[in-house]
């Protein structure tokens, strides 16, 4: 196992990660049928993002908030959405990556799916 280091280890990260995501029964329809994912302009935004969350390098423009309210007007995003996302990202990472920011990805994964979740369904009651 490798340590998370760099710019490529991220892009394998995301890369392997989405592999899982699109297949999923749980959560795959958000990126498949609702959002209908342009992968080409995503990938690389996610891979700005968690360079960003880890790294800090200020590669990532956007607020990835905002881009998930649309969605969560159409659909509900709820919390076992976001467990299952989590679940997939954790598992990803650990049959990949090991040491201080494999776990710090686990870490602030968990803290913005926390987030994320909150937001959606006071979005939702408003």
């Amino acid at each position: 196992m490798k340590k998370l280091k760099s710019r490529e280890d991220i892009e394998h990260l995301v890369n392997s990660f989405y592999a899982k995501v699109v297949k999923d029964e749980t959560i795959g329809f958000f990126f498949n049928d609702i959002a209908k994912v342009d992968w080409d302009k995503h990938l690389p935004k996610m891979y700005s993002f968690w360079e960003s969350i880890l790294f800090g390098q200020m590669t990532y423009k956007g607020n990835p908030m905002g881009v998930h309210f649309p969605i969560n007007e159409i659909q509900a995003m709820e919390q076992k959405h976001f467990d299952r996302w989590l679940e997939l990202w954790r598992t990803t990472i650990e049959e990949n990556f090991v040491g201080e920011n494999a776990d710090m990805a686990i870490y602030k994964s968990e803290n913005i799916a926390k987030l994320m979740a909150f937001k959606m369904e006071l979005a939702r009651r408003l």
